[in-house]
């Protein structure tokens, strides 16, 4: 099959996923198993070929992020019964403000927080951005979604350890020290200045609850305190409602639950927090050791984290409550686990096409390309394969490996070099990323909220980014 073959039919089955999900209203799962079989026979894998990739697409996804998902789906919803992260959001608004959250939470997931895996991140903070996003108004839910997907995938493809920021300094040969030199300013900046940007075009009408939210379907039981509230409001867990009381509020006291203090309701997320980024730090630093690998396994981790949730709520709740708690979680982890493994299945079916080979044709080796040039094609590289791969680690990984041999050709330095195609990686994740589907489960918003607060917000930190970087290769 030619070049140009491979390449549009790779576009007609990402752009055929798209409309069935949006125009025709298909179920997400069925639209992406659709939209593989088409790119796996069209290409020309044949169809045992098609099923198998398939099937071990969803298989390998689920290796990665199974027990991630499921664990912390459970931990979540402990902690939703017992209204920690409630508690949280609202010391955070009380300290900063509503209008300052957004930025906060894009700062600090984006500089402090890349050594966590991408997922576990989603999953923590999905209900944090969740629960605070009613005190920031109409479009609450869509600023919340934005500054999540900023700080998480920013600092993921910039910032020491984050995995893609990491993968490239090593196929590059830029030492880590370097690497975070350059890329911890680059990621703040671009942190910062996508929320503002993107909160400006929520003033103008850009989100609309109406169309663009849907309820979360986990981390928070129906029941749970707050869950469906804003932060705040009266909250008491499935027992708090008034039953006839002169104004309720009796009543609601008399049957609430005992909380513990935040700092010990926090625990359950704090310790996962701190065993993950250990090891990940360790590993960074290259010191190896099975019992640093073994306390930093986020599954581990976030085991650890649940059962530290279920001990806690069964001395605050009680066992019926606690186990009521892990029934929702349970029923709701099945579906995000189905449709994250299909999503993993076309990435798959289009690893198999060797698209990768196609855009190595996009540069030469003839020496003295400058600078800009540079930056503006490894960007480019880097976001059409994550367009097509829907993996950011990949597509940087794969457009490190094709410009590492010519690297020396370029005018640029090997570090902005890196820059640019974390700035091209990060560029618009949509349907054929496993989190883009995590996202808009957890974060309780349909696949057109997903595509504004996710998909949109990553192209304009990818672009935000490429300018910086541009800024940047005139300088040094």
């Amino acid at each position: 099959m030619t070049d140009t073959l491979v390449v549009a039919h790779t576009a007609i089955a990402i752009i055929g996923v798209v409309l069935l999900i949006l125009a025709a209203r298909v179920e997400p799962v069925i639209a992406l198993v659709i939209g593989s079989i088409y790119l796996g026979l069209a290409a020309g894998l044949g169809f045992e070929k098609t099923i198998s990739t398939i099937a071990q697409g969803f298989g390998d996804i689920m290796t990665e992020v199974g027990l991630l998902i499921g664990f912390g789906v459970l931990l979540g919803s402990l902690l939703f019964r017992m209204g920690a992260l409630q508690k949280l959001v609202e010391l955070l608004l009380r300290l900063l403000g509503p209008r300052r959250l957004p930025y906060a939470l894009a700062s600090v997931l984006s500089t402090i927080f890349p050594s966590i895996y991408v997922d576990v991140q989603l999953v923590l903070a999905a209900p944090l951005a969740r629960s605070a996003a009613p005190g920031l108004g109409r479009n609450g839910v869509g600023m919340m979604g934005g500054a999540l997907s900023t700080g998480i995938l920013v600092g993921y493809v910039f910032v020491i350890p984050g995995l893609g920021t990491v993968s490239i300094a090593g196929l590059l040969g830029v030492p880590l020290g370097t690497m975070l030199l350059y890329g911890f300013g680059v990621g703040l900046a671009t942190a910062v200045l996508t929320v503002f940007l993107y909160g400006l075009l929520l003033k103008v009408g850009f989100w609309n609850p109406d169309k663009d939210e849907a309820a979360p379907v986990a981390v928070g039981a129906h029941e749970s305190a707050g869950a469906a509230q804003p932060v705040g409001a009266a909250s008491g867990g499935s027992g708090g409602v008034s039953d006839g009381g002169d104004d309720g509020t009796a009543k609601v006291a008399e049957t609430a639950p005992r909380t513990p203090p935040l700092y010990v309701s926090l625990l359950p997320i704090l310790v996962p927090l701190v065993m993950i980024a250990a090891g990940a730090i360790a590993e960074a630093a290259g010191v190896t050791s099975p019992v640093i690998a073994f306390f930093g396994d986020p599954v581990l981790a976030l085991f650890v984290g649940l059962v530290g949730a279920y001990l806690l709520s069964r001395g605050v709740l009680g066992n019926e409550r606690t186990n009521d708690a892990l029934g929702e979680g349970l029923n709701t982890t099945g579906q995000i686990l189905l449709v994250t493994g299909v999503g993993g299945s076309l990435g798959a079916v289009i690893g198999e096409t060797a698209l990768e080979g196609v855009l190595g044709g996009l540069f030469s080796a003839d020496a003295g390309t400058p600078a800009l040039v540079a930056v503006l094609l490894a960007w480019l590289v880097a976001a059409v394969l994550h367009v097509a791969i829907g993996s950011i680690s990949v597509a940087a990984i794969a457009a490190a490996g094709i410009l590492a041999p010519i690297m020396g050709s370029l005018d640029l330095p090997p570090a902005v070099l890196g820059l640019s195609i974390g700035a091209g990686a990060l560029f618009a994740l949509h349907v054929n990323s496993n989190f883009f589907w995590m996202f808009q489960s957890l974060l309780g918003v349909t696949t057109r909220g997903t595509l504004k607060a996710l998909t949109f917000v990553t192209s304009l930190a990818s672009v935000v980014s490429l300018v910086i970087v541009v800024g940047i290769s005139l300088v040094v």
